[in-house]
């Protein structure tokens, strides 16, 4: 876990997952807190030793490997917690998210892990989205929905903590399928992202950029290739596909491989997601035939996505 300063005030830790740190008039900031306790330990050590505070802690969203950290650093730093209202709800009953994946039911042991199920953390305060105050901070928190249901970046001292609204080339071409729960929103998230005009994004997981355009373009264009691929296997077939066959065909194409069932269940909201934008946009519908879900084409035409 590397320390990288981006500018007089902002910095972050470089990792699997980023973590941003801004300092400013003997006050500290912490942005997002890693996946679990030993992770928050290696920040506050690194911190402690650069006799650095942490005043407070803004959560982007209720994953995970963001806010698994968070109850550690709350308790050992005392810090104040932020987060967004519905991602807010997540993180102090984070068996909301396996419950989710697991369409709703109370879920399987398999599923109840630090991947799924977060600690839980006590949120403080809930963010607004748009210019606000915590403490000397001048924050703009922009609601960034599409990678989960109400995530927000944080715009601070001209440098943009992006969270998961866009991830890394390298980290695009290493899970080829990015995990969304609404594909429309995380495509006008991008939009809006890539009109930010500020001095540096720092995105959850991959580099930080000057100008990440053309990063964000590539995810884009990663989200227009499923919408793209999904469309043309209906679009040919007037009685339509069942979602299995769908799926396993995405599977095949995009050289996705499911380990276990964590992560075919994370592949399938992603699919599921892409399957609602279509049929939002009136490219398609949904019918039951013999007992299962079927996807058919509802347009003749091409589907014109860029």
């Amino acid at each position: 876990m590397e320390f990288i300063s981006v500018s007089e005030h902002c910095h972050y830790f470089k990792s699997a997952v980023n973590i941003g740190y801004v300092f400013k008039d003997g006050k500290g900031m912490l942005i997002d807190a890693g996946l679990e306790k030993s992770t928050a330990k290696k920040v506050l050590k690194h911190l402690i030793k650069k006799e650095l505070p942490i005043h407070y802690l803004i959560l982007t969203h209720a994953h995970a490997d963001h806010y698994g950290g968070a109850a550690y650093i709350k308790k050992e730093a005392r810090a104040e917690v932020f987060a967004p209202p519905l991602e807010a709800a997540i993180m102090e009953n984070p068996l909301l998210e396996p419950i989710y994946l697991w369409n709703g039911a109370y879920p399987i042991k398999t599923l109840r892990n630090k991947f799924l199920e977060g600690e839980p953390v006590q949120v403080d305060g809930l963010l607004d989205f748009g210019e606000q105050s915590i403490g000397p901070f001048q924050i703009k928190a922009i609601h960034l929905p599409g990678h989960s249901y109400g995530q927000c970046g944080v715009l601070i001292e001209d440098i943009f903590y992006a969270a998961d609204s866009y991830f890394g080339v390298e980290v695009l071409r290493k899970h080829k399928v990015p995990f969304i729960v609404d594909a429309n929103a995380a495509i006008a998230s991008l939009e809006k992202v890539l009109r930010l005009s500020c001095s540096g994004f720092v995105p959850g997981h991959g580099e930080f950029e000057k100008d990440p355009a053309h990063t964000i373009r590539a995810n884009m264009e990663c989200h227009y290739n499923v919408k793209e691929f999904i469309f043309d296997q209906i679009n040919h077939v007037p009685s339509g596909v069942s979602l299995d066959t769908l799926q396993q065909e995405m599977f095949g194409h995009f050289g996705l491989a499911a380990g276990e069932p964590g992560q075919w269940l994370l592949y399938r909201t992603s699919f599921t997601a892409y399957i609602s934008s279509l049929i939002e946009d009136g490219k398609a519908g949904l019918i039951v035939k013999d007992n299962k879900l079927w996807l058919l084409s509802s347009h003749e035409n091409s589907l014109d996505l860029l």
